[in-house]
């Protein structure tokens, strides 16, 4: 027989439009199938603590060992860091300074380079300074500065917000993944049941003469395909629920269950236009936008400072030891208190430049925020009809897998009364199959564009 099963793995799968499947949850698998296919058919895999997991801890547990937003925490830290030494530019420099050391004896020629004379001086010498100096006006340099430092703070915490959204979503789609693998489980575990009742009824008929054996070698190629699908798919339950176990910071043996229910649970939907607005004003990649235009224009305010002349009050207190003019063993104690004022003359000249490069530059963070309020308009556009069709392709499916269900019903009691080959019982099982699957695919669908939707507002 040709199959014409669709397997559920990777976002690939989830994202395309699909048909798909029942209303039943991952708990529903019948006992009789769990215990047909472990039978010798397809051997135990390996007992592996189970842990289950829903939305909710999957997002706070991903956040919490996430690499990525540990990075951003740290840069957190470094620009919050750069902030403080920014403002202590406002506080006074106060320096001390200690110098000390041997003086020889010193040699004072009386006629020329005769008649040598050797006074009486001090061997050491001492100097001790306090120098204390406040900035009372540099042209707003030291504002402007600070507020740069606050603007680039503020902008890291937006580089946080929008990696939070994007590991919040990257781990739904592995978890969406992993339960599209469980419903294939259970699907397949289900028709493999399925298969072993068929072949015996088959292989009843066999022995009653009604048909050939030819029937019976396929209906048995079937089953084993299918319990080769069953494994594989057991496989891939396996590494997936690893890949979440590594990120999750779990043991990469602890088998993870994702919470069905989230298939059922009602998603209320708000206007396209309520979307729009909340995404101008919420979206991470948006706000940290503005925030580097705000940049942009400190730094022309900055630029402009450094053309201004600078004002600090000094003051200062120097301690000597030996006077060098009379090389007796005494002190010297000077202080002094007074105003700076310095201009930067050539600034004006060359900074002219640089506040030009710097209006150019908050153009250019102008003419970005317009493009990305375009983007968002495409983003949102687009999630919200992606969701509205994965709406709809669940309500179509529905119905889809109730026919199914009835064409394989019909088709198994024509082919046990001989008016339908094998053929056609198997054909009308793989759709049956197919459409459940493809249900399930359909279901998470929705979820994950729902989520798309609130990412692309802001409210992930």
């Amino acid at each position: 027989m040709h199959r014409k099963f669709i397997p559920i793995i990777g976002l690939a799968a989830l994202l395309a439009p699909g048909l798909s499947a029942r209303g039943q949850g991952m708990d529903a698998v019948p006992a009789a199938a769990s215990d047909t296919t472990s039978a010798a058919a397809v051997p135990a895999l390996p007992q592996a603590d189970e842990l289950f997991l829903t939305v909710e801890e999957l997002f706070e547990q991903g956040i919490r060992h996430s690499l990525t937003l540990q990075a951003d925490a740290m840069e957190e830290q470094a620009a919050r860091e750069r902030e403080r030494t920014a403002r202590t530019a406002r506080y006074p420099d106060l320096e001390v300074g200690l110098r000390g050391g041997f003086v020889g004896q010193p040699v004072v020629f009386r006629h020329g380079l005769t008649d040598a004379y050797r006074p009486d001086a001090p061997d050491w010498s001492q100097n001790y300074a306090v120098d204390l100096a406040q900035p009372l006006y540099q042209g707003g340099r030291i504002r402007h500065s600070i507020r740069k430092a606050d603007l680039e703070k503020r902008l890291a915490v937006l580089r946080t917000s929008g990696d939070r959204a994007e590991v919040k979503l990257n781990l739904l789609e592995q978890y969406l993944q992993l339960f599209s693998l469980y419903r294939e489980q259970e699907v397949l575990a289900r028709n493999i049941e399925e298969s072993e009742l068929r072949l015996r009824d088959i292989r009843r008929m066999k022995e009653e003469g009604l048909i050939t054996n030819n029937d019976v070698l396929r209906s048995e190629m079937q089953l084993t395909n299918d319990r080769l699908s069953l494994r594989e798919t057991q496989n891939s339950i396996q590494l997936a629920s690893q890949q979440l176990d590594i990120l999750l910071g779990l043991d990469e043996m602890l088998l993870l269950r994702p919470d069905s229910s989230l298939l059922y649970r009602e998603l209320s939907l708000d206007s396209y236009e309520t979307y729009i607005a909340e995404a101008y004003a919420n979206d991470p990649t948006m706000r940290q936008l503005r925030m580097q235009t705000e940049l942009a224009q400190n730094d022309v305010r900055l630029t402009r400072a450094a053309t201004l002349p600078s004002i600090s009050l000094y003051a200062s207190n120097t301690l000597t030891r030996p006077i060098s003019r009379t090389m007796e063993d005494l002190y010297n104690n000077n202080w002094n208190v007074g105003l700076s004022v310095s201009v930067p003359l050539f600034a004006l000249y060359k900074n002219r430049y640089k506040v030009r490069e710097s209006r150019v530059a908050v153009s250019l963070r102008r003419n970005a925020e317009e493009q990305e309020m375009q983007r968002i308009r495409v983003r949102v556009r687009t999630a919200f009809l992606r969701h509205q069709e994965a709406l709809q392709q669940v309500e179509a499916l529905k119905l889809s897998v109730r026919q199914a269900q009835e064409n394989y019903r019909i088709m198994q009691n024509r082919y046990l009364n001989q008016l339908a080959i094998l053929t056609d019982l198997l054909d009308a099982n793989s759709v049956r199959l197919n459409v459940e699957l493809q249900l399930t695919t359909a279901r998470t669908r929705v979820i994950y564009t729902y989520y798309q939707l609130q990412k692309a507002c802001g409210r992930l």
